[in-house]
């Protein structure tokens, strides 16, 4: 390809809200009884399938707050000053509901949570958040 043929390179696309669900040591087991798990994921899946990225991780060692989900924001979010929500004991249908409404409206940094999920929000420690790169 010679410099006349050669196109400008695309602008990088913005990245949706990524959803991370804990599922390992105490997520998504049978140590959190009365909760379907697998549900749940699937549920988050088919809500978030064009808005976000739902991803599953091993453990993200906040086993006290078992079911974790962590909600990061978008590139808009980001932009408007959007940080990593985690949101712990969500272990009823209706708190997947309300975290799926608020990521489908534009998540962190883009629009405000329901009220109901401040019930659910958490800081995880300083070494979690550094080893996930979320400080």
């Amino acid at each position: 390809m010679n410099k006349r043929t050669r196109r400008a390179a695309a602008p990088p696309q913005a990245a949706p809200p990524t959803v991370t669900v804990c599922r390992g040591c105490c997520c998504g087991t049978p140590k959190i009884p009365g909760v379907d798990h697998a549900a749940q994921l699937r549920d988050l899946r088919r809500a978030l399938a064009d808005t976000a990225t739902v991803r599953v991780a091993d453990c993200l060692d906040a086993c006290e707050q078992a079911n974790v989900i962590v909600v990061q924001p978008s590139t808009a979010g980001r932009e408007n000053g959007g940080r990593p929500v985690w949101l712990g004991l969500v272990n009823d249908p209706d708190a997947t509901t309300d975290i799926t409404t608020w990521i489908r409206d534009g998540g962190p940094g883009v629009t405000d949570p329901p009220g109901i999920l401040d019930l659910y929000a958490f800081q995880p420690s300083r070494r979690i958040r550094r080893e996930l790169g979320d400080s």
